[in-house]
């Protein structure tokens, strides 16, 4: 077999079942993880979320949403009052 193996042996996910069937070379797959580059410092942080989550974080957002609206109109009471105030002090 060729010192290079084809590049699709050489999946993570096929490579046992190529090994098994001799269409890649034991030796070959073993140089070709060892060439691979470490790039472990370019690795993000993932959150994943699941169903059950996804349905209480848009409840979440829902809630935080109606907080705001409440505030909302609280201040636009809090403005109307002084109005009401000064209506009454000319009347």
């Amino acid at each position: 077999m060729a010192d290079s193996a084809d590049p699709k042996y050489l999946d993570k996910r096929t490579a046992e079942r190529y090994l098994r069937s001799g269409h890649l070379d034991e030796k070959a797959y073993d140089r070709h993880l060892k060439g691979l580059p470490d790039v472990a410092e370019k690795a993000v942080p993932i959150e994943t979320l699941m169903l059950d989550d996804v349905d209480d974080f848009e409840d979440d957002e829902d809630e935080e949403d109606e907080d705001e609206a409440d505030e909302d109109e609280a201040d636009e009471d809090t403005s109307d009052e002084p109005s009401t105030d000064e209506g009454s002090a000319s009347a």
